[in-house]
């Protein structure tokens, strides 16, 4: 069972945590379309910036559709509806509201979530909410 755990872990770590070489034949699409980044706030666009760079995160999240993790969208979605803390989460002291079943693959990552300060969390947050 453990090596099973581990074996979960490790491939999740792979695929959401782990740092991507970018090529040209492997490029990246950015997770908002060209021109919307000229309508963020500076905290946005930093959120935007911490969120596709060193934290990784839009190769598990992606605007509009689930892909290893849910959509922002959704995320930012019941975040607002239930008046819940997103850097609270993303520090490790949150409970999962939005896919639960999917919560032993984000917590893996809290190793680097819980070393951003709490404005940078916050600017991921604000991006996300802004994300529409």
């Amino acid at each position: 069972m453990k090596k099973l755990l581990v074996a979960i872990t490790l491939t999740a770590l792979a695929a959401c945590g782990g740092k991507q070489e970018k090529s040209a034949e492997n490029a990246e699409t950015p997770t908002v379309a060209e021109g919307a980044a000229a309508n963020l706030t500076p905290e946005e666009q930093a959120g935007q910036e911490i969120f596709d760079g060193k934290g990784n995160c839009y190769t598990c999240h992606k605007p509009d559709a689930q892909a290893v993790g849910p959509s922002i969208k959704e995320i930012a979605k019941i975040y607002k509806e239930q008046k819940a803390d997103m850097v609270a989460f993303l520090k490790g002291n949150g409970k999962p509201i939005v896919k639960p079943e999917q919560y032993e693959v984000m917590k893996t990552n809290f190793y680097l979530t819980k070393t951003f300060t709490d404005t940078e969390l916050k600017s991921i947050q604000a991006y996300m909410y802004s994300v529409q």
